[in-house]
């Protein structure tokens, strides 16, 4: 029904370089840690049925074949063709890649050499941070070569990204810390830091958040559900309501990565707020048949120029292809009910739809 522009998945991850096996591949399904209930796998998802509804024909099989089925044929032909058949087609054009995350996985080069598209990188903080750590017992080398490496990250870095919501939550202090107390909050971490310990100092956090706003780049903030290492109602988008006064003027747009179940919270974050933008990026491929509904809540408030598709595609090329297809199809059957209700008129949905695909996403991270 709309003829669309490649997309621009503004957050996503690498994908693995090598074969996963059964289990692994499953755990990927969901944010969960912990083993299926006895009896079934994390194929028994929403996710886990839109992949055998929609990836199966990428690789020449049927729609809903069986995991075992699908899984030697994916062996049968090996992690770098399944990997490009399966990136190619999803119609994504950039790739904005969140390099944050470990493991054996791509490049945001090898990425979307595969995917037939661009990659621009995203920079995690506290990625930089712990590096820094490693690098240097000292507070104030440590607090100054941190911001020498946010610093140049943002020549090169299409934007920041912060798990904060993990380390701390949502509910810190919205000021920028001072000098004195970054530099102090530095000794505390530094001294009773282990190595590969994660930076979870609030002032720190602050820091780090602050630093990044002063690049003038946008920070994108994930909200919402995640894996167990979250607590979900620290990650509430609507806890950030302080911060988001805060940095008005600034020049840093603020993007509310997924949301779900606070979507709305998200969503009317945006609508009153000029620097704030919303997410769909893992709530529609986790909510699978639902994500049509999904959508047309996030619809509800948002300013349609301020919600960007993503993916939040990660080690499996297979939540690319589900989370680009939910997207595509929830757009295109929702849209087109307004359409043929008389509540919108076509140019207008066509537009808009073009505005999520990638018009939104290139303005803001000014591709």
């Amino acid at each position: 029904m709309f003829d669309l522009p490649p997309l621009v998945d503004h957050h996503c991850h690498g994908v693995l370089l090598d074969d996963p096996d059964a289990d692994v591949f499953a755990s990927y399904l969901t944010e969960s840690d912990a083993p299926a209930a006895p009896g079934t796998s994390f194929f028994d998802t929403q996710a886990g049925f839109a992949v055998r509804r929609w990836c199966p024909p990428l690789l020449g099989l049927d729609p809903y074949t069986s995991p075992a089925r699908y899984l030697a044929r994916r062996r049968e032909l090996g992690a770098a063709e399944a990997n490009r058949r399966l990136l190619g087609a999803t119609g994504i054009g950039t790739f904005l890649v969140d390099t944050g995350l470990s493991g054996d996985l791509t490049t945001p080069e090898e990425l979307s050499r595969a995917g037939g598209g661009r990659a621009r990188e995203v920079v995690r903080l506290e990625v930089l941070a712990e590096r820094a750590a490693d690098a240097f017992d000292d507070a104030r080398t440590f607090v100054d070569a941190l911001d020498v490496s946010v610093d140049s990250a943002a020549r090169t870095a299409v934007g920041f990204k912060s798990v904060v919501a993990y380390r701390h939550g949502l509910a810190l202090a919205p000021e920028a810390p001072t000098a004195a107390e970054v530099l102090t909050a530095a000794g505390q971490w530094l001294g009773a830091r282990r190595p590969g310990d994660r930076l979870t100092h609030p002032v720190l956090l602050r820091h780090l958040l602050w630093t990044a706003v002063d690049t003038g780049l946008p920070l994108q903030l994930h909200t919402g559900f995640g894996d167990p290492d979250l607590r979900l109602d620290h990650a509430d988008p609507l806890l950030l309501t302080d911060f988001v006064r805060a940095t008005a003027g600034s020049g840093c747009d603020l993007v509310l990565l997924h949301g779900y179940p606070y979507h709305r919270g998200a969503g009317y974050l945006a609508a009153v707020f000029p620097h704030v933008y919303a997410d769909m990026g893992l709530t529609l491929g986790h909510t699978g048949a639902r994500a049509r509904a999904l959508l047309a809540e996030m619809l509800e408030l948002t300013p349609f120029g301020k919600l960007l598709f993503s993916t939040d595609g990660y080690a499996l090329p297979e939540l690319y292809v589900i989370g680009a297809r939910l997207f595509r199809t929830a757009l295109e059957e929702l849209l087109g009910e307004w359409v043929r209700d008389g509540s919108w008129g076509y140019p207008d949905a066509h537009r808009v739809a073009k505005m999520l695909a990638s018009a939104n996403a290139r303005r803001v991270y000014r591709l």
